[in-house]
């Protein structure tokens, strides 16, 4: 199966939960509405950009379990490769548990993530993917840079949500690195990054030497191309839940860049689905339709 995008990290199964106000301690609490789906980074993206027409293979692990099932029959119905998958036996698939507060759209997230040896990619089966894009959230480093090696032309994107070992040592070697404003405190030591996003910008720029991208939530973003930078405001909405955003932000952000857009038009396009998908509960389920962010491209 050939692919234009390839997937590698993480995959777990949601459980998110929407709250009028975010429980206190110790105290009972209803919600009238859970919505479940297949979640975690390079997952969600995966299936946005086979969801949104693009070939699409994703590398992850998951357990021999009921959920590690429920995630892979998402996928597959989602037209999503999954040969590159890993099914262990023994292995607790992981299980977020999300609240979301829809009074201002914030989601807390608990994550039941058991150790794992890292994901491995076969020596042969990677070869016949030919991906343009790969696309890694730093959760499995080693199969990245495996990806890396196997497919020195692709051009390669890092969903780098907080400073660990996998983001650190992949930041440094992607064609993009877009990064949380988590990221971008911690890697550059600056607590108040969105006040001094210029400097930041150049600090990062001296990391990867390619094209940078901090996000900056309601704010908007922040970018580098090494040559010029620049911000784009976030779309103006009311946010209900914000649960996999960021996710939706980067695999439309791939998206852009298989069409061959330019910098600036594929991460507008990415803004506007991330913007979209905050109006509606749950992470993957609030996925916008393709022709709908075109639609709103055009108009905006």
């Amino acid at each position: 199966m050939r692919v234009s995008v390839l997937c590698v990290g993480h995959a777990a199964y949601d459980l998110c939960m929407s709250v009028a106000a975010y429980p206190a301690e110790n105290s009972k609490m209803q919600t009238d509405l859970l919505v479940e789906s297949g979640g975690g980074p390079a997952a969600n993206a995966a299936w946005l950009l086979a969801h949104w027409g693009l070939p699409t293979a994703m590398a992850g692990v998951v357990g021999d379990d009921d959920y590690g099932r429920r995630i892979l029959a998402e996928l597959q119905q989602g037209g999503v490769g999954c040969s590159l998958m890993q099914t262990r036996p023994g292995y607790l698939t992981p299980v977020s548990f999300i609240i979301a507060n829809r009074a201002n759209g914030s989601r807390t997230i608990i994550n039941r993530r058991a150790a794992a040896a890292a994901l491995e990619l076969p020596r042969q089966t990677p070869a016949e993917l030919q991906p343009r894009l790969l696309l890694f959230d730093g959760h499995e480093p080693a199969a990245s840079l495996a990806a890396l090696e196997a497919f020195p032309s692709a051009l390669s994107v890092l969903d780098a949500g907080t400073l660990r070992e996998g983001t650190e040592l992949l930041s440094r070697r992607v064609d993009y690195l877009v990064c949380s404003e988590r990221f971008a405190a911690q890697a550059t030591g600056r607590g108040e990054v969105e006040a001094h996003w210029q400097d930041c910008l150049r600090e990062l720029q001296a990391r990867n030497g390619k094209v940078v991208v901090v996000t900056l939530g309601e704010k908007g973003l922040a970018f580098s191309d090494g040559r010029q930078q620049g911000r784009l405001p976030a779309l103006p909405v009311r946010a209900v839940d914000t649960t996999a955003a960021g996710d939706i932000f980067h695999g439309a952000f791939v998206f852009g860049l298989a069409q061959e857009m330019e910098l600036c038009r594929a991460l507008r396009l990415a803004t506007i689905a991330a913007g979209l998908s905050v109006q509606r509960p749950g992470g993957r389920p609030s996925t916008p339709e393709l022709a709908v962010v075109m639609e709103m491209m055009e108009r905006i």
